[in-house]
């Protein structure tokens, strides 16, 4: 009996290895929260604290996008101004002047502890991994200096093996301590801004360059390539992040390719327009937007999927939360959409095995008779 049982028990872990090994990773992970400090200015005497989440989804999207660099030009694809907004919005709202705001910035990439990292991550990856490197770190600062409006460029040092960034201010910098450091390009005055530091409270600040590059060969890569938009973006707050929670459900579980499903479900806390995101995964390729719902009075969203894709269907639905919440995901949802050559297929396959079958009953039905032995004749 005990033998038995123990058989059982191996039997049930074996299948729920296998099942969670099958699983994609978004049934895995979970959201990542980091808290940042910040002063009003560089050894200023007001003192903030802005929490910052990033959702499983969001995550997840960016980890599947491709991170492949053919050239440098190609390192503006790490900018994602849209993603990182809310942390631009949340500076903005403390730093009016553009010298601070970006000061500001540098403040929260030099609390990201260094650790180089290949390959190239994109900034909500940095984030969520919480260490980076000086590209990973300016990936970052110009990702929130574009989104709170400010010029910026990406200044990459080949032969030292480095990067950091020029922000263009409206004013030459007033905080800096010593002599100012910038570069011309094409008639506009870019302030060096370096990345790396874990001094967040006396690091560096914009205008200021370390003395082994102030003689170094530089690249400018203007930000005309970078990311224009993103199904998501990070939670950003001043105020304690509750947990938020976000329900879907499906009308069919299966469908036919081109037929339409009902998705439907409802955030924690009965907010109103708030958007969400839908989010999928099919065929192997990486999650992308599928589309966004609104919410109405009760929080609740509808969306209507007309499948344009076959095969198995991974869906979940995202908020991005807001100055009192934390983004939030949905329990993945599956859907198997058939396509109609898999339809006819089938059916051509159910047809020839049934033809195939009553061939095959009526020639054994044939051959017994045959060979039932016959009545001896009786002589006349």
């Amino acid at each position: 009996m005990k033998m038995k049982i123990k058989s059982e028990l191996v039997f049930v872990v074996l299948i729920v290895f296998v099942t969670l090994s099958c699983l994609p990773p978004s049934v895995l992970s979970a959201n990542c929260a980091f808290v940042y400090e910040l002063l009003d200015r560089p050894s200023g005497s007001t003192h903030y604290r802005l929490n910052i989440a990033v959702s499983e989804s969001l995550l997840e999207y960016y980890v599947e996008k491709s991170h492949v660099l053919i050239s440098e030009n190609d390192f503006a694809i790490f900018i994602t101004p849209h993603a990182l907004k809310p942390i631009a919005d949340c500076l903005r709202e403390i730093y009016s002047d553009d010298e601070d705001f970006a000061n500001g910035v540098l403040m929260i990439v030099h609390q990201i502890p260094y650790e180089e990292t290949k390959p190239p991550k994109y900034p909500v990856e940095t984030i969520a991994a919480n260490k980076g490197d000086c590209d990973l770190f300016s990936y970052i600062a110009a990702s929130i200096m574009k989104a709170g409006g400010l010029d910026v460029v990406l200044f990459y040092y080949e032969s030292e093996e480095h990067m950091n960034i020029g922000v263009s201010l409206s004013h030459e910098p007033r905080c800096a301590r010593g002599e100012i450091d910038y570069v011309q390009h094409d008639g506009i005055r870019y302030y060096m801004a370096e990345c790396t530091g874990e001094n967040w409270q006396e690091g560096w600040r914009v205008g200021e360059c370390s003395d082994d590059l102030t003689s170094a060969t530089l690249q400018v890569i203007t930000l005309e390539n970078c990311e224009q938009s993103a199904p998501g973006q990070v939670t950003a707050s001043y105020n304690a992040l509750a947990v938020s929670t976000v329900s879907l459900d499906i009308s069919s579980a299966f469908l036919t390719q081109g037929s339409s499903v009902t998705l439907s479900g409802k955030i924690s806390q009965p907010l109103q327009n708030k958007t969400i995101t839908i989010y999928i995964k099919a065929n192997g390729l990486p999650w992308s937007e599928l589309g966004t719902a609104s919410t109405d009075s009760s929080g609740c969203f509808t969306y209507v999927w007309l499948s344009d894709v076959s095969g198995i269907c991974y869906l979940r639905a995202s908020w991005s939360g807001n100055e009192d919440y934390a983004a939030g995901d949905s329990p993945m949802r599956t859907v198997t959409v058939l396509s109609w050559f898999f339809i006819g297929l089938l059916s051509l396959t159910v047809v020839l095995v049934s033809v195939g079958t009553v061939v095959f009953l009526a020639s054994r039905h044939v051959g017994s008779e045959l060979s039932e032995p016959q009545p001896p004749e009786i002589p006349s």
